[in-house]
């Protein structure tokens, strides 16, 4: 882990933090402080703390680190010159938690994590947004087609925005988050084309922030290539969700009674609420919940371990 210079009780402050959080509840294991030696051991498992200002003071080979994969959730850095430059000595390989620019591959996992190949240098997660709709897009567009269509993000407010009321370069995200819901952009919709390049110019999309801390939902209101029904979509999807390759990519519930904190902890990328879906003809409302951090790291780490060469055997393996 890096940080900015160190700052006192920096460790026993991160521990705290790790210990116990407001959302996701205390941490179930043992989390202990080695002061003298930068390094928080996690269930046995020592994490070394670098502090640098940059990227270009760190020499991993002093630090016996060597071939390393770097995850850059800064977002200070999302194109190739940015990011190249945590290829240090002892690093090989760096991942972004964030849209890139350029031609770095925005790599949804379940959908193009075929382009994460061995000579792969820098790649891209993507967003918690783009993770949560691309299966769901890819499911019905290879089954029914999409002509067009429109994302609009219901999403938990996040650090960017202010406590309260204050200056903020963005468009009305300088307005308290836990008081207002936010009208603001997000670009889930065009970076879907990243990965599913068949529907790049058919999506548009917005984002509301509101007064939640975590558990988001994407509302995808779609023109399909041919009629259904709510049944038929809603058993399509069913089986995908229980039967297909992206289990872990898409949920369901039927759930009549399902709120946002129902979904704290989901593992998956999605949780298409089936009561909500709505048809007429070739047009579709689909609701999607999302935990926009924990079922989002549950994504990058599937990313991080085809990265480095970690590929766990699935049964049975032709889903």
């Amino acid at each position: 882990v890096i940080r900015k210079g160190k700052v006192d009780h920096d460790l026993e402050k991160r521990a705290a933090l790790l210990r116990r959080d407001s959302v996701h509840g205390p941490f179930k294991g043992t989390v202990r402080v080695l002061e003298d030696q930068n390094t928080l051991v996690v269930n046995g498992n020592p994490i070394k703390i670098i502090y640098a200002n940059s990227p270009e003071e760190i020499d991993y080979t002093t630090y016996g680190i060597s071939n390393a994969l770097i995850v850059d959730n800064t977002g200070v850095w999302k194109d190739t010159a940015g990011l190249s430059g945590h290829l240090r000595p002892g690093a090989s390989k760096v991942l972004l938690t964030a849209p890139a620019g350029d031609d770095i591959p925005n790599i949804v996992y379940g959908i193009n994590h075929h382009q994460i190949t061995p000579d792969r240098k820098i790649i891209s997660a993507a967003s918690c947004t783009t993770n949560a709709i691309v299966p769901v897009l890819k499911c019905l567009l290879d089954e029914y087609g999409i002509n067009s269509g429109h994302v609009e993000t219901v999403h938990a407010y996040t650090n960017d925005q202010n406590l309260i009321d204050n200056y903020h370069k963005g468009g009305r995200r300088g307005r308290g988050a836990a008081l207002n819901m936010v009208l603001t952009s997000t670009g889930a919709a065009k970076a879907v084309s990243k990965a599913i390049p068949e529907l790049k110019g058919k999506l548009t999309g917005n984002a509301i922030r509101v007064p939640t801390p975590n558990v988001s939902m994407a509302i995808l209101n779609l023109q399909l290539g041919t009629d259904t029904t709510v049944e038929e979509l809603n058993e399509f999807l069913r089986q995908k969700a229980l039967h297909s390759s992206l289990q872990q990519q898409i949920g369901y519930t039927a759930s009549t009674e399902a709120v946002s904190t129902d979904f704290v902890g989901s593992r998956q990328a999605c949780v298409l609420d089936a009561e909500a879906t709505i048809v007429d003809g070739n047009s579709c409302v689909l609701y999607c919940w999302y935990d926009n951090e924990f079922g989002y790291s549950c994504q990058v780490v599937r990313c991080l371990e085809q990265f480095a060469g970690v590929v766990w055997p699935r049964f049975p393996n032709n889903a």
